[in-house]
């Protein structure tokens, strides 16, 4: 008889906790609603009531920390995520270590946050926002190198990951102008037609003419950046791209040119990216880092599967221009063809 009472009590108990645990996440998903609404306060409040029917519960200690974290309550986001990790060692931990990190780098305190990312990379090494977030932390501290290096293994880990593109580019726009059409133009396919993908168009236009200006009515002025040329010692360094960037600079160029001035800025636009992604294909033996193993590859694929066009347009989508209008109306099979292949396409794992 004891031995039923006991294993009633035990079955009453663990009742009881999942349903406490059942309506404590219902009350996070709650909060995390009106967190994506802009209320933090209701939504702490929520967090509050799902701690109050479970204590430790991982949910909400995690989504707590976010929105804390955009409140601007950095000290109360580490003593939730130190909690977290000390009562569940062996759990998903992933963002908790993200919150934390981050708490720390608002706080200035830079070195310390990078050791909470390397301890949750430690145990997390495949989660791509903690390389992300690290990035922005080095950032942060103007260790551009050590920041595209972790933006670089996060891109790796998820090639779909906008920050990670649009960081690269922008980090790389003054000193290596060819990963940084790249991952802008990478960018536009995987997030268009949202603030950000409008400015990154922008960048990417400025940086296909970059150095090239119309300075008479036959004339073209044509700046090459000496950073650009190749190594005059002869010796191949990492991610040298300084051929294409050469052509593609010779390629802007020829945007002036009679043949080419009637011409619609997509169309102009298709010429230099197919010129650029010869170029690739042609010099890609002969170099190596990280942008030639990842990235150019899936421009040299587009450009030899003719899914160039498609990627223009959809770069130019919200450009306003009547023609690109009148292309997607009329265009939507290679749309399609050229999502499908994005889509598929198998990313270097190396």
């Amino acid at each position: 008889m004891k031995v039923k009472s006991l294993l009633f009590l035990f079955l009453m108990f663990t009742g009881i906790y999942a349903q406490n645990k059942d309506e404590a996440d219902k009350l996070v998903e709650s909060g995390i609603v009106l967190h994506d609404k802009g209320d933090y306060e209701g939504a702490i409040k929520n967090y509050d009531k799902a701690l109050e029917l479970d204590k430790d519960n991982l949910f909400a200690l995690i989504e707590k920390s976010l929105t804390l974290n955009s409140l601007n309550k950095f000290d109360e986001v580490i003593a939730i995520s130190k909690h977290a990790i000390v009562t569940h060692p062996e759990s998903g931990l992933q963002n908790v270590y993200v919150n934390y990190a981050n708490a720390l780098d608002h706080l200035k305190k830079n070195e310390e946050a990078l050791k909470i990312y390397e301890e949750g990379i430690q145990r997390f090494p495949n989660y791509y926002q903690l390389y992300f977030n690290k990035g922005i932390c080095y950032a942060n501290s103007n260790k551009s190198s050590e920041a595209l290096s972790c933006f670089q293994k996060s891109l790796s880990i998820n090639p779909k990951h906008s920050g990670s593109l649009n960081a690269i580019g922008i980090l790389e726009t003054n000193s290596n102008r060819i990963p940084a059409v790249m991952a802008f133009s990478r960018f536009l396919i995987v997030e268009p037609q949202t603030s950000r993908s409008k400015k990154n168009f922008e960048n990417l236009k400025s940086l296909m003419m970059k150095g090239v200006t119309q300075t008479g009515e036959k004339a073209v002025t044509i700046n090459i950046d000496a950073s650009t040329l190749p190594d005059s010692t002869g010796v191949k360094k990492e991610n040298d791209f300084s051929s294409a960037d050469l052509i593609l600079s010779m390629s802007a160029g020829l945007d002036f040119d009679k043949k080419n001035v009637k011409k619609t800025d997509a169309e102009n636009f298709i010429r230099k990216f197919e010129v650029i992604c010869a170029s690739l294909e042609e010099t890609k033996n002969d170099n190596t880092g990280f942008y030639w193993n990842f990235l150019a590859p899936y421009f040299i694929e587009m450009k030899n599967k003719k899914l160039i066009e498609p990627f223009a347009y959809i770069a130019y989508v919200d450009s306003g221009e009547e023609d690109v209008a009148k292309w997607h109306k009329k265009n939507q099979d290679k749309l399609d063809k050229f999502y499908e292949w994005s889509k598929n396409y198998k990313w270097s794992t190396n």
